[in-house]
């Protein structure tokens, strides 16, 4: 770059002695000239699916009764607001800053204890004694 601006100076200063006002450049002489070699930014080129379809989540026959077949359920610490100061407000007041729910992070959203979180219908899980031999349920 340090050898390109002398012969650069150099060349407008022909151009201004040259000149026919007396020694004034002319305005062609100020304007720089666009080089001969230009060279394009690289670019990237994205190309793009059109008319793509997301599959449809189907919900389970028969859904959790608990959570509707989502799996999720309302985080319980946060009332479902993902903070844990003034759950009883919709906004935070001015200058308060919201500390977020360490169970859900924030998303106000816990897995549905019912149907751990598949939102299938699943039987009420518990122990059955199971009958001896001779009928008794010991």
């Amino acid at each position: 770059m340090a050898a390109v601006s002398p012969t650069l100076l150099i060349t407008s200063g022909l151009e201004a002695r040259n000149s026919q006002n007396g020694g004034i450049p002319s305005r062609e002489s100020i304007i720089p000239r666009k080089p001969l070699l230009s060279f394009s930014k690289p670019s990237w080129i994205v190309q793009t699916e059109s008319n793509v379809r997301k599959e449809a989540r189907t919900k389970p026959d028969p859904p959790c009764v608990v959570c509707y077949g989502s799996g999720r359920v309302d985080c319980h610490p946060c009332n479902g607001k993902g903070r844990t100061n003034y759950i009883h407000l919709a906004m935070l007041p001015k200058g308060a800053w919201p500390k977020w729910c360490r169970r859900c992070g924030g998303s106000g959203l816990d897995y549905c204890s019912r149907c751990m979180g598949t939102g299938e219908y699943r039987y009420l899980m518990g122990f059955r004694f199971m009958e001896n031999e001779n009928g008794s349920g010991k």
